[in-house]
């Protein structure tokens, strides 16, 4: 019989509403939410800013209580263990956490003193972070003065110093350059692979949860409406992906009805200007699409098809494309 291996974290139908302000109804930002992390992985949330990702972290993390459902993290419950999930996890949030005014080595010794360790082990594990996140030559330098990609590099290393079994990072790379993203990437990648650290990252950037996550959930309005690894999320869908531009939306009503009646094509939508459909070969269905719109007096300024993609499988889930979401 194969050995039973516990989650890392599970959340079980979690329901969060929100007050908002003077006649306005409440906002929901969870609506029965639930999902089921392995140790080791990378997992990552994945939708448009409000669709519930932050306040999942939040009740994790203990930091919020939901109106109802169950979560635990590292077989702690949350709302019965606190102290004990907060030992267990490290966080890294949107904001930065390090103090401006301290050095790189005097946030991690700090951090480590908070977390409990003694202040030769402080030292040493602040030693050990700095040459990991490639901080070392930085180390004495005022957070202040640090870039972006560096700055982000040593809130995450806070949130490791007390060796953590799950890691929360919500959009650990929200607005840092290409080169610091990639650093980032790389860095995530190996806390998973070489230290076996459970993330859960949440980003509204697909590349980054195609590139690191080895399951991914897709939140839109507080609920799953995907669950899967990317691959096997793609792969539902058969066939290539086509997308038509059309050169504005005078007849996109129009191009929609065309779209859809076409053969060969199937699962047509609409966004703005942007035409998607699903073909079984687009090579062979888009002469006849073009022909028919053309006829039909519809302008299109670009045609692409492609593989399916996780904003094809975000069309397909949440009704709408992903940028347009987010």
């Amino acid at each position: 019989m194969p050995e039973f291996t516990p989650a890392a974290l599970t959340a079980t139908d979690l329901v969060k509403t929100y007050r908002a302000g003077r006649g306005q109804p409440p906002v929901r930002a969870l609506d029965g939410l639930s999902i089921s992390v392995p140790p080791g992985i990378v997992f990552a949330l994945l939708g448009p800013n409000g669709a519930g990702k932050s306040t999942t972290i939040k009740i994790l993390a203990t930091l919020a209580r939901p109106d109802s459902g169950h979560a635990t993290v590292a077989g702690l419950d949350v709302l019965r263990d606190p102290d004990g999930v907060r030992h267990a996890i490290g966080l890294v949030s949107q904001k930065p956490s390090a103090d401006p005014m301290a050095t790189a080595r005097e946030n991690l010794v700090l951090a480590g003193r908070i977390q409990g360790l003694t202040r030769g082990t402080a030292r040493a594990r602040a030693g050990e972070l700095l040459a990991a996140f490639g901080l070392s030559g930085d180390a004495d330098r005022l957070a202040r003065t640090y870039s972006g990609g560096l700055a982000r590099r040593l809130d995450v290393a806070i949130g490791l110093v007390h060796r953590p079994q799950v890691l929360f990072l919500d959009e650990p790379t929200a607005g840092l350059d290409p080169e610091a993203r990639a650093g980032m990437w790389a860095e995530i990648s190996r806390l998973s692979a070489d230290e076996q650290v459970t993330v859960l990252l949440t980003t509204h950037y697909l590349e980054e949860a195609d590139q690191l996550a080895s399951q991914l959930a897709i939140v839109d309005h507080g609920r799953v409406v995907a669950l899967g690894t990317p691959e096997q999320l793609k792969s539902d869908l058969r066939g290539d992906t086509v997308t038509i531009e059309l050169e504005s939306t005078a007849g996109a009503a129009r191009a929609l009805a065309l779209i859809s009646r076409a053969d060969g094509l199937r699962e047509a939508a609409l966004d703005g200007t942007s035409l998607r459909a699903r073909a079984d070969s687009g090579p062979r269905a888009v002469p006849a699409v073009l022909a028919a719109l053309e006829e039909a007096g519809v302008a299109v300024s670009a045609v692409t098809v492609a593989r399916p993609s996780l904003d094809d499988v975000y069309l397909r889930y949440a009704g709408r494309s992903f940028e347009v979401a987010a």
